[in-house]
């Protein structure tokens, strides 16, 4: 869409001629006040909380026991003990699940 451009010398011209023939300004339509936003805030599903601990796993990525985070001398212990048995080769890698958050009223 074509605009006519003007400029701020010839609209102040303008203005100025329809204040000599007494013309009044136009007065500025006041804008209307806006609605309050409504909040979105998301809503609480619970609180998820996640707990660390050493998986023991074999070649297929199959998880094979799970001990306690400070319990990786057994785990590694496990681990061992598979390898030895000759099966397939164990090891074992830090594991994050979630747990229950009891909630106190």
């Amino acid at each position: 869409m074509a605009r006519k451009i003007v400029n701020r010398r010839e609209l102040r011209e303008q203005a100025d001629a329809a204040a000599e023939r007494g013309e009044a300004k136009p007065k500025k339509v006041a804008a209307k006040e806006k609605a309050p936003r409504k909040s979105r805030a998301k809503k609480k599903t619970g609180e998820v909380r996640l707990k660390a601990f050493w998986g023991v796993f074999n070649q297929s990525l199959k998880r094979v026991a799970l001990y306690e985070y400070s319990d990786r001398k057994q785990a590694e212990k496990k681990a061992a003990e598979l390898n030895a048995s000759g099966k397939s080769p164990h090891f074992i890698k830090p594991v994050k699940e979630a747990i229950e958050v009891v909630e106190e009223a």
